[in-house]
């Protein structure tokens, strides 16, 4: 099975003469860059490089989708590990699309779908049978839920608590690998709790296989809906809106980059983990796969300051900022450099390093090197004379 790290994108560093030659074509300087660079192109950059990214956040969805459908349909052990490779395969793109949140876009307006997306963490017996009750969840309760639709799905999404989540990639992961009741790797959940009759495990397989179709056809439409409004070129979506205005743009591109490195990924993602010590609050617990969730998600950090997302490398915020304090641009780059080395060093898997000397002493590592990575972002936003509220 392909490792998701394989494909996530090296670090790009600009030498001093090319920043010189972008900075004076944004700015319409002479041979000598101005104190000030346009951020019109950074932020038209930005909006292109979202929608692309989107676009591979949705082919992604629409591969689980189809392996789970061939999985469904004839129930086999290669047909799940094929769906499981689709899963992980697929976050990496969506994990590199999560700094395009807390700014009230698309994917997380009042109205946005990201709860349904990749709400977490999640109880599992909300959904599904768990170690030591076989009738837990939606799954085993024909009663209380007669029929499986994508409207019951959504409903039940956090009704009547935060980690009552019935959707999204996690509720897609839990279906695809169980539990995860080992020390040493992934949930192992059968192919067999997919076969009715004989030969098949656990209870309500035809059930199980529903939910497991309608759950991932919803992730796909909710990923498709984001990207349309990211498409470029339509006066009617939001990506139009957000161009007009590039320095307020700018702020919430900036908003979106600390928010996601400091509340969000140290904080939300490791350090609530790293004091509990419990792989309940990791991110991907059950397919083991939280060391690439933690990757992508800083690698996304990088990719919106470099202007860089996969081969397309354009005018990014770090090209401002160079021209206003290169000082401080080059203390930004060493920082989300040494932040991304932090978490690649933490042993995997992610839960065992929880509670293990050598892995906690790493992750608290990477803790603070995405901590000194807020700090830098914030002072981008000074230097460019940008207010930010970061999430908390």
């Amino acid at each position: 099975m392909r490792s998701p790290l394989d494909t996530l994108i090296g670090l790009r560093i600009l030498e001093p003469a090319v920043v010189a030659a972008v900075a004076c074509g944004l700015a319409g300087c002479g041979s000598e860059p101005e104190a000030t660079a346009d951020p019109a192109p950074v932020v038209e950059h930005y909006a292109t490089m979202v929608h692309a990214n989107y676009e591979d956040a949705v082919k992604g969805a629409a591969d689980v989708k189809t392996r789970v459908a061939a999985f469904v349909a004839a129930p086999s052990e290669q047909g799940m590990s094929d769906a499981r490779t689709a899963w992980l395969d697929a976050r990496t793109p969506y994990g590199q699309s999560e700094v395009y949140r807390f700014y009230g876009g698309p994917i997380d307006a009042e109205d946005g779908p990201e709860g349904q997306i990749n709400a977490w963490p999640l109880d599992e017996a909300f959904i599904d049978y768990v170690q030591g009750d076989e009738e837990a969840g939606i799954i085993n309760d024909p009663t209380g839920f007669p029929d499986i639709t994508t409207e019951l799905l959504i409903s039940q999404n956090e009704k009547g608590g935060e980690k009552n989540i019935a959707t999204g990639y996690h509720a897609i992961e839990l279906l695809l690998w169980g539990q995860d009741l080992s020390d040493s790797g992934p949930g192992a959940r059968p192919h067999t709790d997919y076969v009715s009759g004989a030969g098949g495990t656990a209870k309500n397989q035809e059930r199980r296989g529903q939910y497991l179709t309608l759950v991932t056809a919803l992730l796909l439409e909710d990923l498709e809906s984001v990207e349309h409004e990211w498409e470029p070129g339509e006066a009617d979506r939001y990506a139009a809106d957000f161009v007009k205005d590039p320095q307020a743009a700018l702020g919430k591109m900036l908003k979106g980059m600390g928010s996601l490195a400091g509340a969000e990924l140290s904080r939300e993602r490791m350090n609530n983990a790293y004091q509990e010590q419990d792989q309940e609050e990791e991110h991907s617990c059950f397919s083991d796969n939280t060391h690439a969730d933690l990757l992508a998600n800083a690698t996304a950090v990088e990719n919106v300051y470099l202007g860089r997302y996969g081969t397309d490398d354009g005018p990014g915020i770090d090209d401002l900022v160079k021209v206003r304090d290169p000082d401080l641009d080059a203390l930004l780059k060493k920082r989300l450099t040494a932040a991304i080395a932090a978490i690649e060093a933490i042993p995997q898997p992610f839960d065992q390093a929880l509670v293990a000397e050598d892995g906690r002493t790493k992750i608290k590592t990477a803790i603070d090197a995405l901590q000194l990575v807020t700090d830098s972002i914030v002072g981008a936003a000074t230097a460019l004379e940008v207010t930010i509220n970061l999430e908390e």
